[in-house]
């Protein structure tokens, strides 16, 4: 197959970095052909990824994140059969005793690892599958696969779209409730130094059904590698569907993550971001509202330090009336880290009788950390209900004062106030194995 990314002036320049991509295409369509209908995607996902290069800062929804350390590397695929991921260090990635019998895929640099993963008996009428073998085996189960994530107008989505191999499947029959969550485990070991991963995700509802998925990236070192990962989800009428991303990679690691979804009458979609890892990372959060009477939850908490960067977009369309969203976002930031949160919402015409509520806070720990926040509202319809806020702060004074007057210590007082910060996003989590080991992370970070 000849297909090139020769003329891209937006991939940065030197090194011969869209021919690195290219070489990795080739390798990958040679090792892992795909049936001609989804090798086509992949192709037209290499093309919109030339024609669209990396984002700069001059691109509006990138104007406070540069991704030039991520451009700049000639990242390469993890070869097949890499890693050595124990049992032992997967189960630190759990969420104690209840988390063992969860539905949990385990994903090792990229790839299912069934030897590490742990299924159980799924219901009748669910069906969770690697994206690997789904391809031949089960292609029934891939419809709509591309249909919501654009490859057009968004250049990691092309990327990860180009690179299609593995990944996860679900699919809940309508009226199915699964009871234990599907635990999918992205784990990176120190194998995928200067390596680049893809790992896609679809998910599909039917009518009436409700499902909670976890998404957990996390890492055995602290390599420098790249995670680009993409989720759709189609939520059926009348289906719920809770949601969970957990960022908590190395150091080191370069991490951009887009969820695409689409809802109908009547459903809920709720989402939670919980991001600590990475030195710049980027979760993209887009839900289009396309059914009368449904509604979408985007919460998220992000806790910074060092140099860290990390930035979360957010896009709810209201296609439908009488729809509802509420967003809450936090950040905690410490040392020189920089937080982005730019939250979109945006009311059609048809959309009368819209509720929208959108809160983005942010605690400043050192005089050092900045955020560049930006809630934006485009409404066309002219009966609504939509309200947005920002709040940027220190520690409250008053509250340190109180605290210290009552004989806690003034280094004790900071951090029991720097985490009833976070709790308050914490608590908004309807699992109670993962928001409690969330708040023993945030404990553990800050007391």
């Amino acid at each position: 197959m000849s297909t090139s990314l020769a003329g891209t002036n937006t991939f940065l320049s030197g090194g011969g970095t869209s021919d690195a991509y290219l070489e990795a295409f080739e390798a990958l369509s040679s090792a892992a052909p795909l049936p001609e209908r989804f090798a086509s995607l992949r192709r037209e996902g290499l093309e919109q990824f030339g024609a669209l290069g990396f984002p700069t800062t001059k691109n509006e929804d990138w104007h406070f994140t540069s991704v030039s350390r991520i451009a700049e590397q000639p990242f390469t695929l993890v070869p097949s059969g890499s890693g050595a991921v124990t049992q032992e260090q997967i189960e630190r990635f759990g969420f104690g005793e209840a988390s063992r019998a969860w539905h949990t895929f385990v994903f090792v640099n990229g790839r299912f690892a069934p030897e590490l993963s742990t299924i159980g008996t799924l219901p009748a009428g669910v069906q969770v599958r690697d994206l690997a073998s789904a391809w031949s085996d089960a292609p029934e189960l891939l419809e709509g696969l591309g249909d919501l994530a654009s490859s057009a107008t968004h250049s990691f989505t092309a990327m990860n779209t180009a690179f299609l191999h593995d990944g996860a499947v679900i699919s809940v029959a309508d009226d199915i409730k699964v009871e234990q969550p599907i635990h999918l485990v992205f784990v990176v070991d120190a194998t995928a130094a200067k390596t680049m991963i893809h790992p896609r995700t679809l998910i599909r509802l039917g009518t009436g059904a409700e499902a909670n998925v976890i998404e957990s990236f996390v890492a055995t070192s602290d390599a420098m590698a790249f995670t680009n990962a993409v989720a759709e989800a189609f939520v059926g009428d009348g289906a719920t569907l809770r949601h969970y991303k957990i960022q908590r990679e190395g150091q080191r690691a370069f991490h951009v993550g887009t969820t695409e979804v689409t809802q109908g009458r009547d459903s809920h979609y709720v989402s939670f971001s919980f991001a600590t890892g990475g030195a710049l990372s980027r979760t993209n959060v887009y839900a289009r509202l396309d059914g009368p009477g449904c509604g979408v939850t985007l919460n998220g908490l992000y806790l910074l330090d060092g140099e860290q960067h990390c930035d979360h977009q957010t896009l709810v369309v209201h296609a439908q009336p009488n729809c509802f969203s509420r967003e809450l976002y936090k950040g905690i930031l410490d040392g020189r880290s920089h937080g982005v949160f730019n939250g979109k919402v945006y009311v059609h015409p048809i959309a009368q009788q819209t509720d929208g509520k959108q809160t983005s806070k942010t605690l400043l720990l050192s005089e050092t950390a900045h955020i560049d926040t930006k809630p934006q509202l485009e409404i066309f319809a002219d009966d609504v209900k939509c309200t947005h806020g920002a709040t940027v702060g220190q520690i409250d004074q008053q509250a340190l004062f109180y605290m210290k007057s009552r004989g806690v210590g003034a280094e004790d007082a900071r951090r029991l106030l720097t985490y009833a910060f976070a709790a308050d996003a914490l608590e908004t989590i309807e699992i109670d194995a993962v928001r409690e080991g969330l708040e023993r992370m945030t404990l553990d970070r800050y007391l």
